[in-house]
């Protein structure tokens, strides 16, 4: 019944912007963490940004640190990734992760309960 839906992908030139959403459905999560991981074609699902589903913290691969913003409205059950600077190495399928838990060791994809379907974002040089 939980379902993940990503919104906002499409094609940019670097060095412009995107925001990326995400609706969550069918249940509230008031503990969750909430993730946003990247896979290009041919590599690993790699971590990009992540928050509290309450609370202010967040977390954020070295990669995105002043470009990527993760941000969420709650009265919405919507989480954001604000994506400035955008570079074609950032040229991916974003998927948007629910941990229901809030367990430990939230860079990684295998703690994480839902999966959006993925949305694509490219950046072309």
């Amino acid at each position: 019944q939980v379902q993940l839906v990503e919104s906002g992908g499409g094609l940019v030139q670097a060095g412009g912007s995107l925001r990326l959403s995400c609706t969550v459905s069918g249940r509230t999560f008031s503990r969750a963490n909430m993730a946003w991981f990247r896979q290009a074609p041919g590599k690993q699902r790699e971590f990009v940004a992540a928050c509290k589903w309450s609370g202010g913290n967040t977390y954020y691969a070295d990669s995105v640190k002043g470009r990527f913003t993760i941000s969420r409205d709650n009265a919405k059950n919507t989480v954001y990734l604000q994506m400035n600077s955008l570079k074609p190495e950032d040229t991916a399928v974003y998927y948007c992760a629910l941990d229901e838990e809030a367990r430990f060791g939230l860079v990684t994809p295998g703690v994480y309960d839902y999966w959006g379907q993925g949305i694509q974002v490219t950046v072309s040089s």
